[in-house]
């Protein structure tokens, strides 16, 4: 019952607000209270401080919270280690996925994981490459493929499965395109469109370009790859993509000593225990990974 306390306390921090949280966990919002007034009764402390129809946490309530997510994922790694003694590959797995990752490197993936596993249930959320790790921090997911943070995260473990070199590109109508030859400089009196600047993949671009002096400020700017591409093609501006998504309105621009590229593979907790649904598909990345070095 204490357990179900704090996963209520966590779901209202998550969601907002005691409706949403009972919405989530399918309860009614008086028991979602009563989890909640039971909890602060043991802690001694007041978690919440109620305030018309939302929720805001007290400083006791912001002190606990991280513990009690990690409360969780304890609870959660003790059920996965005893269901691992099976033997079995079944369950769920709890994946997420960067959106460039999920549409473009994980299919087939996925679709040898599941045709091999039918007792596994994947229950994938695709999210941008920041919150997978987050999501990985918390516990709310096993495994996350995705672009790898740089510099690596600390408290992470990390395997890169794919390299990802990018490339500048313009649309056919960019006046670069045209051009006999186009140098870094060149870039600087055009706008750009590019990945949000707090992103994994906009700091590659930015230690890129750093050594040429170029400021980056971007016109507009999306975590979807396929935006940037779309909007560079009708020429709103120049953007970086993976030199894979080549397409037949972009001009791939050549720049001499510009070389950028991600890293894209799978993170985890070096402290919680994996499912075996979650290592099944650690070895089917791994095997991806040599089959790509010995192409």
């Amino acid at each position: 019952m204490q357990t179900e306390a704090i996963r209520a306390f966590v779901t209202v921090c998550d969601q907002g607000s005691f409706q949403a949280a009972a919405d989530t966990l399918h309860l009614s919002q008086p028991t979602i209270s009563k989890r909640l007034a039971s909890l602060e009764s043991r802690l001694g402390h007041e978690l919440f401080d109620r305030v018309g129809r939302g929720v805001a946490l007290t400083e006791a309530g912001r002190a606990y919270l991280p513990h009690a997510r990690e409360l969780l994922a304890v609870v959660q790694d003790g059920r996965r280690a005893l269901d691992n003694l099976h033997a079995e590959t079944a369950g769920p797995l709890r994946l997420a996925l960067s959106h460039h990752v999920g549409l473009h490197r994980m299919p087939e993936v996925l679709r040898a994981y599941v045709a091999h596993h039918p007792n596994v249930t994947p229950e994938i959320v695709f999210q941008d490459s920041e919150a997978a790790c987050r999501s990985v921090v918390k516990g709310d997911c096993e495994l996350a493929v995705i672009t790898l943070p740089t510099p690596s995260h600390p408290g992470l473990v990390e395997d890169c499965i794919w390299d990802d070199p990018m490339s500048v590109f313009v649309g056919h109508d960019h006046a670069l395109a045209s051009a006999r030859r186009v140098e870094i400089a060149d870039l600087a009196a055009y706008p750009a469109v590019l990945p949000p600047v707090d992103s994994y993949t906009y700091a590659i671009i930015v230690a890129a370009f750093g050594p040429y002096g170029l400021t980056l400020a971007p016109r507009m700017t999306s975590h979807y790859l396929e935006t940037l591409r779309m909007l560079a093609g009708v020429g709103i501006g120049w953007t970086v993509l993976p030199t894979s998504m080549q397409h037949p309105e972009l001009t791939r621009l050549e720049l001499p000593g510009l070389h950028m590229e991600r890293r894209l593979g799978a993170i985890r907790h070096p402290r919680r225990s994996l499912s075996n649904a979650a290592r099944a598909l650690l070895a089917m990345l791994d095997a991806q990974r040599e089959a790509g070095v010995n192409a």
